[in-house]
């Protein structure tokens, strides 16, 4: 340690240790920000128990206590304005001071402070420095000439006042917190702009407060032992060279200061599971305590959440620029080396050696000749100036022994060189980066492959399908897990009806997406049959105890008929759906027999019938959207019968209003899906329909009926294609029918469909009939002619149905 004055150096002779700081940084609101180790070893409090609360009841230094604790300070030496105003930010200029604290069931502490007031666009107002002034004393009254009652004091001093202030400026990011490299630049030109921390001996000498880090390589420290023994065997002072328990004392302060900062960059780092976001922490983590550059390299592959085979990388493997953090001025790399640049590296380079190896590769200086060939992969962008001359450090990231990547360290000519200790702490810090990374990587693997799973199961719902409006939306949960098992469906039933379904396999994951996928296809097969709801819940849960007894999910599956204008619905578990009637704008909660989640057994499920009027809106949901935790879910429930009743100028508006209402509140963790449809209906002047007799005479007769119906309806267009499928398939039905009824209908919506239903239980199949084959061709022709056309069974029988597009110009 050095003692400075305007006039130059004057050397203390003896070196008993370093002496610890606390450090400090309040926010505007006077609440703690950063409370380092050394704050907790002087004041007492852990660093999760001080961030956070207010700066006056943790600093027990002169001033910053309220006036009902005077116990706690008993001596104050007025040495400048109170803490306490500072931490108002009703000064402008720095603060320093010195108190004697007294807390019960400790010895007394004599502690020196000095305050910095901050400015900036940050969340940082003040910066607080402390130090043990009893610990200083004891050191002082050991110099010759000097006794203990040395009067010690804080103060400040334009650091251009001592040798080496450039050092000075340099190494003063060291003693504050980590964090982003405009914060600490911003920071530090102001504490030299306002004042180096000081110590003031006797107020003649001054010595800068820095920080010590580092410990000199073992040969010099083996040197140091080596002259300390020799002076003792010589009978020199020790004062003068020193002792080994001197050298002791540092290199324990060094090594301890080493695992401080790890445990502190482990707790930076890791803080969420997103890639970039952990990219991020670990960069600024070493910028600027450790290092004055930080490049970050990762595997494309990795980059992508995409999986990699294992060993070591070659040649040819690309690697991905994905973070670049400095102390330089801004601007200065970032058309040199940008982010998101990929590329290979030569076996000749560092970094080659590196992520072969695995093992950290050291550099003391880069030579003009190493920079020439490093600035060769940049092809016309001379990255020497940059590097040369410059100590610097490659560390692998790696976990399960496969390197993912590697972090490039350079220090800044003037800073000391990076040494073995700096290896060794290169490559904990990128063990431990390399594990988050790895963990941040599996799960964005996994993210990507669940998220795929489940967007290739969850279906394209058509807007608009016989006599309704359909609009859905889907959430992915906000926390941990995302992925689930939420999903919704509409599926085309006989007799222009609509099924509606929503369903919520329980749990999360890629495990929960497949279990959604399978329990979709199979209500997707089930709906086809034409099932009542009831029964096809049944079904369903029967499957689902089939498949595994893992197998749990909420469904609430709805029938929509738009000619009779009613709802059929039937629930397993599920929250209740809400119906806004058109009339009054009025919104309620249906009440169903709740059921069982399928998968259960052995409960039974109850179908409902709800009539419906023309623009009515059903809203299905699943819970994750009006479920909170802590929060009961009947509120949930009621703001979503709020939300649901306002008034939209479209579906897509409708949806969105909810997705805010509820989505605002907080707490969501869970995915969502929610379908809403508008239950137009279809008016009696758009519904023909016929009884025929199964007679082949009535084939004829069907063909006039529906020429006429479409003539009416101004749809001459359709007439040809019209009788030639009415032909077809009735003539099928009197061929096949078993009773002495047929029924013929004609419905008019966005299309045209016509459906014929007998007694009949066996479904058509398309054959492929020969040149000589007397049957087999009727439902060809339909399939060609058609715009769609299906079977399905009914209670009496079966229905067939074909549907024709509208002209253009006619359509809806």
């Amino acid at each position: 340690m050095e003692r400075g004055t305007p006039d130059g150096p004057v050397t203390q002779t003896v070196v008993t240790g370093r002496v610890p700081l606390a450090v400090v940084v309040v926010d505007a609101a006077g609440l703690v920000s950063h409370w380092s180790s050394g704050a907790r070893r002087l004041f007492g409090p852990a660093k999760d128990e001080a961030v956070g609360r207010p700066a006056v009841d943790l600093l027990p230094v002169s001033g910053a206590l309220p006036d009902e604790r005077p116990e706690v300070v008993s001596a104050y030496d007025e040495l400048g304005p109170d803490l306490e105003s500072s931490l108002g930010g009703r000064t402008s200029y720095p603060a320093a001071g010195r108190a004697r604290l007294s807390e019960p069931g400790q010895d007394r502490i004599d502690v020196l402070w000095w305050a910095y007031p901050l400015v900036g666009p940050g969340a940082e107002r003040l910066l607080v420095l402390a130090a043990d002034a009893g610990r200083m004393s004891e050191e002082s009254s050991d110099g010759p000439g000097r006794g203990g009652t040395e009067r010690i004091a804080p103060g400040f001093a334009l650091h251009t006042e001592f040798p080496g202030s450039d050092e000075l400026a340099r190494r003063l990011p060291e003693i504050l917190p980590s964090m982003s490299v405009g914060e600490s630049s911003r920071i530090v030109s102001q504490v030299l702009e306002l004042g180096y921390p000081v110590l003031e001996f006797s107020q003649h000498d001054r010595v800068p407060v820095t920080p010590d880090w580092g410990v000199p390589r073992r040969a010099e420290r083996q040197a140091r032992r080596l002259r300390a023994q020799r002076a003792q065997a010589a009978g020199l002072p020790v004062a003068e060279t020193g002792t080994p328990d001197d050298v002791e004392d540092l290199e324990y302060a060094a090594v301890r200061e080493r695992l401080e900062f790890l445990n502190e960059v482990s707790g930076a780092i890791g803080s969420s599971l997103d890639l970039s976001q952990t990219i991020l922490e670990v960069s600024r983590a070493v910028v600027p305590r450790f290092t004055d550059v930080a490049g970050t390299y990762l595997r494309e592959q990795v980059v992508a959440g995409e999986g990699f085979s294992e060993g070591p990388p070659d040649e040819t493997t690309l690697w991905h620029r994905v973070a670049l953090e400095h102390t330089d001025e801004p601007g200065r790399w970032d058309d040199v080396v940008p982010v998101g640049e990929s590329m290979p590296f030569p076996a000749h380079t560092p970094f080659f050696q590196c992520m072969t190896s695995g093992q950290p590769v050291l550099v003391p200086r880069i030579s003009e000749e190493m920079g020439t060939k490093i600035a060769a992969q940049f092809e016309k962008r001379d990255i020497r100036p940059l590097i040369n001359n410059r100590s610097m450090l490659v560390v692998p990231l790696k976990a399960r022994n496969v390197v993912l990547g590697f972090m490039i360290l350079l220090r800044h000519p003037e800073r000391i060189e990076f040494n073995d200790m700096d290896r060794v702490t290169g490559a904990e810090l990128a063990a431990r980066a390399g594990l988050v990374l790895d963990n941040a990587r599996m799960y964005t693997y996994q993210e990507n492959v669940a998220e795929t799973l489940q967007d290739s199961m969850l279906p394209h719902i058509a807007p608009r399908m016989a006599g309704c409006d359909i609009a859905t939306r889907y959430l992915p949960g906000t926390l941990l897990g995302r992925v689930g098992g939420d999903w919704f469906d509409s599926v085309k039933l006989p007799g222009s009806r609509t099924a509606l379904v929503v369903g919520d396999v329980m749990g999360h994951g890629l495990n929960s997406a497949a279990m959604m996928g399978q329990l979709r296809t199979a209500v997707q097969t089930m709906a086809a049959l034409d099932l009542p709801p009831a029964q096809l819940l049944r079904n369903l849960d029967d499957l689902a105890q089939r498949l595994g007894e893992q197998y749990l999910a909420t469904c609430l599956y709805a029938v929509y008929d738009p000619i009779e204008g009613e709802l059929h619905l039937a629930n397993a578990g599920h929250i209740p759906p809400v119906i806004v009637r058109a009339d009054d704008g009025r919104s309620e909660l249906l009440e169903l027999p709740t059921g069982a989640p399928i998968g259960v057994g052995g409960v039974p499920f109850e179908t409902v019938r709800v009539p419906v009027a023309p623009g009515d809106r059903l809203v299905m949901c699943t819970d994750g959207l009006v479920e909170v935790r802590g929060e009961d879910i009947g509120v949930g429930l009621a703001t979503l019968c709020e939300s649901a009743a306002h008034p939209a100028a479209s579906m897509d508006d409708a949806c969105d209003t909810i997705i805010r209402a509820l989505n605002t509140r907080g707490g969501r963790k869970d995915d969502v899906a929610l379908l809403m449809a508008r239950l137009n209906g279809i008016v009696a002047e758009d519904v023909a329909h016929w009884q025929l007799d199964v007679d082949p005479r009535e084939v004829g007769r069907a063909r006039r009926l529906v020429r006429a119906q479409l003539r009416r309806w101004g749809l001459e267009q359709l007439v040809e294609s019209a009788e030639l499928l009415v032909s077809e398939v009735v003539t099928n039905a009197v061929r096949h029918a078993h009773g002495d009824r047929l029924a013929l209908r004609l419905v008019r919506t966005d299309v045209v469909q016509c459906e014929v239903e007998d007694g009949e239980h066996t479904l058509p199949t398309l054959l492929s009939a020969g040149s000589d084959d007397e049957f087999g061709r009727g439902l060809a022709v339909v399939n060609a002619v058609a715009r769609e056309w299906g079977a399905a069974r009914t209670n009496q029988g079966k229905s067939v149905w074909f549907e024709l597009s509208l002209p253009r110009g006619r359509r809806r």
